[in-house]
């Protein structure tokens, strides 16, 4: 989870030794009797990430039927406890004065501007450097890639952020109106992202957040539905995972994004959980 990327180290973990680590860390965690942030979820959660985040060979395809089944389970709950990790957090900065320029109060903020970084420059060597408008889906309420892009990459580039949490873009939308420069290029939609079609054709370029489509037959359906809509020509950047990274996040497979040019593949090796998959929408 990007929210909850830290340190790598060099260690090799044998896919057995990390199973039954990642299935102990899952069976504390279905324990608890809420996700919100406190010591006992932070250490659980920031311990997970730290084996997730180890060299490894597992192969996730390979898995036996029940630790598929605890891996969905795991994902499910990471996707949870970020979502209340980042509601905490930016309903404290709504409070305060100039919350944008405190964003690094948000104890993760560091792994989002990596991550930012590393998707411009995939972007940027795709020929995708200043888009006239962007849609980022599943901003949530803390948009931080949103934020980073428009106040440090894509300076003159419109934001739409769109959430089926109406919760989550209020709070985003009070941050926001903290800057009334940043307020005319960003704005909040709520609702299902299945449900737009002919406001995606507006986007030079798309971002779909990790944990928008949480099974498979979610993720596929979202990404047939955008690829649809979408402009013929744009671009859509969708965030994965690969190896033990996968039991934090989905996994998007090139037989997921099937009509798609497929640009580019990014796996990160450090202490970025998410893989960075470049999509074209083919101009016929």
């Amino acid at each position: 989870m990007a929210a909850l990327q830290i340190s790598n180290c060099a260690s090799q973990i044998s896919s057995e030794v990390l199973i039954a680590r990642v299935m102990q860390i899952h069976a504390s965690i279905s324990t608890l009797s809420s996700l919100r942030p406190s010591k006992q979820v932070n250490s659980l959660f920031s311990n997970l990430v730290k084996l997730c985040i180890l060299p490894s060979s597992i192969d996730i395809t390979a898995l036996p039927e029940e630790v598929q089944a605890m891996r969905e389970s795991l994902i499910n709950l990471c996707g949870h406890a970020e979502g209340l990790l980042e509601l905490e957090f930016a309903t404290f900065l709504s409070k305060i004065h100039q919350p944008l320029n405190n964003l690094n109060l948000f104890p993760y903020y560091g792994n989002y501007v990596k991550l930012a970084s590393i998707e411009y420059r995939i972007l940027n060597e795709s020929g995708v450097s200043q888009p006239r408008k962007v849609a980022f889906v599943g901003s949530g309420p803390l948009p931080l890639t949103s934020f980073i892009m428009a106040t440090h990459h894509m300076k003159l580039t419109h934001f739409d952020n769109f959430d089926i949490d109406v919760a989550a873009n209020d709070v985003a939308r009070q941050i926001v109106a903290s800057d009334p420069e940043l307020e005319k290029r960003m704005k909040f939609e709520t609702g299902d992202i299945t449900e737009v079609q002919e406001k995606l054709s507006e986007y030079d370029c798309i971002f779909l957040a990790a944990l928008v489509g949480m099974s498979k037959v979610d993720k596929v359906k979202i990404l047939g539905h955008i690829r649809k809509y979408m402009k013929e020509g744009g671009v859509l950047l969708v965030r994965s995972a690969k190896g033990a990274r996968a039991f934090l996040y989905p996994v998007v497979e090139e037989q997921d994004v099937l009509g798609f040019e497929l640009l580019s593949i990014y796996h990160p090796t450090n202490d970025v959980i998410n893989s960075v998959v470049l999509l074209r929408k083919p101009a016929f």
